[in-house]
């Protein structure tokens, strides 16, 4: 016999009775959004030149070329130079993704993200030029808790601290940006 907890879990989960009525699918529907994972982005850094550099060549090169077959259709030796740029893209992107390190940031639950902004507010100079927040003491903490790699807090801060503010501020804008994404669409009625 269920307990009292197994049937308010279960009551939870049950779609009501006119939602089913209304939509045969709900069940289904109700599923797929409790699968849905938080909104993820990433931040790639790429300290060689070079492999940066061959990359947007080689993306350069196929673009051009794609451009020039698109125009000629029925030109196979265009066709084969697309093909050939496109091979070209491909080595090049392994190069870069080999040298390149990959941060991934994810989106936090809503009310996890709305405490640790509350426990970062900004301080009376910020609050008179107009800011909500301590962005100073909020970056670390939010670099470390959207981080989906484990970044330590110590790790986050010493990025800050030492990195070129432009890095800095990509790396902070990197956990802040996948807090504000949104993957919804409101459609016309």
């Amino acid at each position: 016999m269920p307990t009292a907890a197994a049937k308010t879990a279960a009551a939870k989960t049950t779609p009501p009775a006119a939602a089913v009525a209304k939509d045969a699918h709900w069940a289904a529907k109700q599923e797929r959004l409790a699968a849905r994972t938080r909104a993820s982005a990433t931040l790639t850094i790429c300290d060689d030149a070079e492999a940066r550099k061959d990359l947007e060549v080689a993306r350069y090169a196929l673009r051009r070329l794609e451009a020039e077959a698109a125009d000629s259709p029925t030109d196979q030796s265009l066709k084969d130079a697309v093909a050939s740029a496109r091979a070209d893209v491909e080595t090049a992107q392994a190069a870069f993704n080999e040298k390149a390190i990959v941060l991934t940031f994810r989106a936090l639950p809503r009310k996890v993200f709305e405490a640790l902004k509350k426990a970062h507010p900004a301080t009376e100079e910020q609050a008179e030029d107009g800011h909500d927040l301590d962005v100073e003491s909020l970056g670390p903490e939010l670099i470390s808790a959207a981080s989906a790699d484990g970044m330590p807090l110590e790790a986050a801060q010493e990025y800050l601290d030492t990195w070129s503010e432009a890095e800095a501020a990509e790396l902070f804008n990197a956990a802040w940006n996948v807090q504000q994404t949104t993957r919804m669409d409101l459609g016309k009625g």
